[in-house]
């Protein structure tokens, strides 16, 4: 039978957060291996560095090295303890393995903290004791001891593999044409809050093309947003210089009620009546009257994928008035049949991420919560949610970034080939009647 931590899930989140990041092997349990140094020496012994849990009572209580327990040379202990998921650190001194795991009564008061397995006690100092808020015992129980390997999450295998990944998603979506070859661009619209990231999906896209972090289109840090006109955005390939097959288009924010864009002006975006840096106007949506209208848009001048752009760690905060902004918005598309997705951004900062959860983020549980949350509020499909972490004030791209952002991006255009694959003829001129008929003729 598999031995098993006492940790909970959340408990082995924090901890590894805590380490730097690692995994956590168990390599010793007291309660299985036997309570003696002698056992707990044997297994842990020359494997890098370790946590030790100790469990006494409600207290957890742990000491992490980042140097191997080695017998007879010194490292340097890290002692805390984790309540609920709080930890209350405290730096401790140099000690061996010998005395930190001493079986001795009579050395108990010679260091301000020792573990005695065979006892099942520890033992610290006043000091230690009030520095980890353990109240006032100075010798505590040993109900279990742990002892863990922590090795590092991103192993150069797994990061060989992302590179790998990253390197065939740019392959796919630099060759990618539009279904039927009915447009020579996909058009994606971004919708979203205001702040939710929207110019920042776009120079994340930009930047891993590029092959450098940039920053074409004004990011805001406050409330207002700065997306104040229509902007269209072609991307070219940095490889080549060649422009892209889609252009991702943004507006101006949703706000509470009256506030931000306008569901008229989202109409005549889907239709392809506003033009590119077309200023919104806050009192009223766009009409045939305005100068700029365009009366008599092509197919390629309309939108064919819509994407929601939401912060991950925003959907608690939103007001039941932009919930029913946003639900009422989904009922025009879906009446339209504009094939939409709904585009969490900042999912990096969710707690308890670690850079190893994005490399592995259908598994990672903090993000199945939030995509579950973000489908139960608002109604979209599961599958229809996707994840990215934007650049924002890395100097550097990251290959793991960069899957998350190409992944989407893939997503999106999948969905504008599913509306172009379900218009109807008369909105298609004669390609799609083209189309049909060569499939026929090779059935």
């Amino acid at each position: 039978m598999a031995v098993t931590t006492r940790l909970t899930w959340l408990q082995e989140k924090i901890l590894q957060n805590y380490t730097g990041e690692k995994r956590l092997s168990l390599l010793y349990k007291a309660s299985v291996h036997g309570f003696s140094k002698q056992a707990l020496l044997d297994r842990c012994c020359n494997q890098g560095p370790t946590l030790t849990v100790i469990y006494s009572g409600d207290h957890v209580i742990g000491a992490y090295s980042q140097m191997s327990y080695q017998q007879g040379k010194h490292a340097a202990i890290l002692l805390f303890t984790l309540q609920g998921t709080k930890i209350s650190k405290c730096a401790t001194g140099r000690y061996t393995p010998e005395i930190l795991f001493d079986d001795e009564y009579m050395q108990y008061y010679s260091i301000d903290f020792q573990i005695n397995v065979s006892n099942q006690k520890v033992i610290m100092s006043p000091k230690k004791i009030e520095n980890l808020g353990l109240g006032q015992n100075r010798a505590l129980s040993i109900q279990e001891c742990e002892v863990f390997r922590c090795e590092d999450l991103l192993e150069e295998r797994k990061i060989k593999v992302v590179t790998e990944l990253r390197k065939s998603l740019l392959s796919a979506l630099r060759t990618y044409e539009p279904y039927g070859s009915l447009v020579q661009k996909i058009r994606i619209l971004l919708l979203g809050p205001i702040g939710a990231g929207k110019s920042s999906f776009f120079n994340s896209v930009r930047s891993v093309f590029q092959g450098r972090v940039t920053h074409q289109a004004l990011v805001g840090t406050n409330t207002t947003g700065t997306s104040e006109k229509y902007r269209t955005y072609s991307i070219r390939n940095e490889e080549d210089g060649k422009s892209l097959p889609f252009i991702l288009c943004d507006s101006l924010g949703l706000g509470e009620k009256e506030e931000g864009l306008y569901i008229d002006d989202i109409i005549s975006i889907l239709n392809g009546h506003i033009p590119d840096r077309y200023q919104f106007n806050p009192m009223k949506p766009i009409t045939s009257s305005h100068h700029n209208y365009i009366d008599s848009p092509s197919l390629k001048d309309r939108i064919h994928c819509v994407a929601f752009v939401f912060d991950a760690n925003s959907i608690e905060h939103f007001s039941s008035k932009m919930i029913a902004k946003i639900k009422s918005i989904r009922r025009v598309l879906i009446k339209c049949d504009m094939v939409h997705v709904a585009l969490l951004t900042h999912v990096d900062n969710i707690d308890l991420i670690t850079k190893a959860d994005l490399i592995e983020i259908d598994r990672c549980v903090p993000v199945k919560l939030k995509i579950e949350e973000f489908q139960r509020k608002l109604g979209f499909a599961l599958p229809d949610i996707l994840v990215v972490s934007n650049y924002s004030s890395e100097w550097e791209l990251d290959p793991v970034k960069d899957v998350l952002i190409l992944s989407a991006l893939r997503r999106m255009l999948w969905a504008a080939d599913d509306f172009l694959e379900n218009l109807p003829l008369e909105q298609t001129g004669n390609q799609k009647k083209e189309i049909i008929e060569c499939a026929k003729g090779k059935k």
